[in-house]
């Protein structure tokens, strides 16, 4: 999936106190949103306020106002803004399907089958996670796919629910690492000159060590925190007739394997489940679509769907208005031609990557924009220094699988935040996006093998080619 950036063809925006007028908007958003989240609020609607003060903030110091507007605008209407909420409503559409359908208490009922615990549903939900993510190369899917079937059914089996939601997500991030249709592994891979198969078979020496941290540390929170009581609840709630729906979710990972658009692949499992529930009986057609005359409403399940992404997408259209007016500032360019003139030795080299990386990650808040406006300082640096090109797209591909599924005001954490609401019907409460990205042991993984790689050289080898890294 390929983003504009729009910035090169907007004004080039200037504010009043230089580089620290250009961030404190940001600021204010980050902050605002870090105050939020530590507070336990999941919604993400809190966020609106914060970035609406942010966006007049910005508009307050720029100089040329019309622009900053421009600027705005032009972010908020990014092709790719689009596609991630029409991408969420299916999304959410089709999790409120499933659950009227049975398929979480059939989920529960298989569990309960083969007397899995809360902590075996925790690792359970991890591994599946992974290999959800590996197949599709989507974290937004895999998140969007396994969240409303997994933290319903591993909230009732008493899973200790933000280990449950830093699982979701943790496996989400594996595949994002190195998933070879992942858009991660590919931007990193192709932007520095690598063989994306050869990349693939280097990532595993860091992939599997942080996937087998992350093993243990869910097993031992699931476990330490865990509760026996949701197992003899599962054993009532448990029933059967909803496994017909399982053909929804596997339809819909068929269709991103043979390379489908995820619009494609969305609103085709919608229509397969819709026709499958009403066939098998799990679907009133009165949650398709009913009349209620007296209150002038019309009532269904794909309205709800929607009512559940709106916090989400305002939150994604404002944040990206804000983005815009960074990018259009120019202050990467700036930061980008700084580290140019400090790195002096291929050590110093694969720090300077890794800092102009992580800091074009956390102003973006994505990552790969971030990859494509470091891409020339990375692969210049890296040539001249003498840093191979699949060691170079290894530490692109590893900041942008760490800060963006940690950090509170990252979409992903986000939405995974948002995607925990799916278990208010059967009483699960919500997890925090600060909780989410705490629990993300895979990125926590990640974080250590780019220390080590880093600090020690890990992973690198005499021979500097695109064979080998």
């Amino acid at each position: 999936m390929k983003l504009e950036d729009t910035s090169e063809r907007l004004s080039k925006l200037e504010f009043y106190g230089g580089t620290l007028g250009v961030l404190f908007p940001f600021f204010i958003f980050v902050i605002g949103v870090i105050t939020i989240a530590l507070s336990g609020a999941p919604d993400e609607r809190g966020f609106w306020p914060v970035l609406i003060l942010a966006l007049g903030i910005g508009l307050m110091l720029c100089k040329n106002r019309t622009a900053f507007s421009e600027a705005v605008i032009s972010g908020m209407s990014q092709k790719i803004v689009m596609i991630m909420i029409t991408a969420w409503i299916l999304a959410s559409i089709i999790g409120i399907l499933m659950t009227l359908t049975g398929f979480v208490e059939a989920l529960i009922w298989l569990s309960d089958q083969v007397q899995l615990s809360g902590t075996g549903f925790v690792i359970a939900t991890f591994i599946i996670c992974c290999i959800v993510s590996l197949s599709t190369g989507s974290s937004f899917a895999t998140i969007l796919i396994c969240s409303p079937l997994l933290y319903p059914s591993g909230g009732i089996l008493g899973a200790h629910l933000p280990a449950l939601a830093g699982a979701i997500i943790g496996g989400a991030t594996f595949g994002d690492f190195i998933a070879p249709i992942s858009d991660t592994t590919i931007a990193s891979a192709l932007s520095q000159d690598a063989k994306i198969g050869a990349t693939i078979k280097s990532r595993l020496k860091y992939v599997l060590p942080a996937a087998f941290l992350a093993l243990v540390a869910y097993f031992i929170v699931a476990y330490s925190s865990g509760s026996e009581e949701g197992i003899s609840k599962a054993s009532s709630l448990g029933n059967p007739k909803g496994l017909p729906m399982l053909l929804v979710p596997a339809f819909v990972i068929y269709l991103f394997l043979k390379g489908k658009h995820l619009l494609h692949g969305l609103l085709f499992g919608l229509l397969l489940g819709t026709l499958l529930g009403l066939v098998l009986g799990l679907l009133p057609i009165s949650e398709v679509l009913s009349l209620d005359l007296e209150n002038f409403a019309a009532k269904s399940f794909i309205i709800d769907g929607i009512n559940r992404a709106v916090g989400l997408s305002i939150f994604t259209i404002l944040l990206m208005g804000l983005v815009a007016t960074l990018k259009a500032s120019g202050l990467m360019d700036k930061l980008v031609d700084f580290a140019a003139t400090r790195a002096n030795t291929e050590k110093h080299a694969e720090g300077w990557i890794a800092g102009v990386m992580s800091i074009a990650v956390l102003l973006t808040t994505h990552s790969i924009v971030a990859i494509l406006m470091v891409t020339d300082f990375t692969k210049k640096t890296g040539e001249r220094l003498g840093v191979s090109p699949i060691r170079r797209a290894n530490l692109l591909s590893l900041i942008a699988c760490i800060f963006p599924f940690m950090l509170p005001y990252f979409i992903p954490v986000i939405l995974m935040a948002n995607m925990t609401n799916t278990g208010e019907e059967f009483g699960i409460p919500q997890v925090s996006p600060f909780e989410v990205g705490l629990y993300n042991f895979m990125s926590w993984g990640l974080l250590l093998m780019a220390l080590i790689t880093l600090l020690f050289g890990w992973g690198k080898t005499k021979l500097k080619n695109d064979e080998e890294d």
